[in-house]
């Protein structure tokens, strides 16, 4: 379970040249697959006229990374793989990267490839703002009047996150924190209330 991520702070773009074929590495962020699947489409339709567009992301579904890649009539291994594994070597995720090769007339064979698509992977990311995002979790907490101090003082000694907090009625505070605390939180409060708070964690 994760707490943070590294992924790109804005889209990039970076071309080389090799042998006369132009490769062009377009880096955007992405927030999930749906994300990938229009940021990709954009890319095939802005390029339409490239003679290749080779794809890689990577990508966080819940707890676990997500990672593809195509060689797009290239040859088996040349593209794709050469531009994920720049992207997991820098532990990148939520990242999309497509590199569009017009072909200028001359075979490099697949190691030229190899390097070519890796080359232009690599300088668009020494070029690219990379950030560390945060991920929480929001919790919702329903407890009756009596044990609020209890609550409050769990909520100040885990550093969560107030967001809100309600008093008409059954006291409710809608609180948020990183991943890696949520059991822990919520096992204290359940000792810490004598099991009198009601602990819902949002999806």
């Amino acid at each position: 379970m994760i707490d943070s991520y590294l992924t790109l702070g804005g889209p990039i773009s970076h071309k080389i040249t090799r042998k006369k074929s132009r490769f062009i590495a377009i880096l955007r962020p992405i927030a999930d697959e749906a994300d990938l699947a229009r940021a990709l489409e954009e890319v095939r339709r802005t390029y339409h006229d490239a003679t290749h567009h080779c794809p890689a992301a990577r990508w966080l579904d819940g707890k676990r990374t997500v990672e593809m890649s195509h060689d797009d009539g290239e040859p088996s291994g040349s593209a794709g793989l050469p531009i994920l594994q720049q992207l997991a070597a820098r532990d990148l995720v939520n990242v999309l990267a497509v590199v569009v090769r017009y072909y200028g007339g001359t075979k490099l064979g697949v190691g030229g490839l190899v390097r070519a698509y890796s080359d232009a992977t690599s300088e668009a990311l020494d070029r690219a703002k990379i950030v560390r995002r945060t991920i929480t979790v929001r919790v919702v907490l329903r407890f009756p009047a009596e044990v609020n101090s209890a609550v409050m003082s769990l909520i100040h000694r885990f550093s969560a996150t107030v967001e809100s907090l309600s008093y008409d009625g059954r006291p409710c505070a809608t609180v948020t924190l990183p991943p890696s605390r949520i059991g822990a939180f919520s096992a204290a409060l359940t000792e810490g209330t004598g099991d009198r708070a009601e602990v819902v964690i949002e999806a």
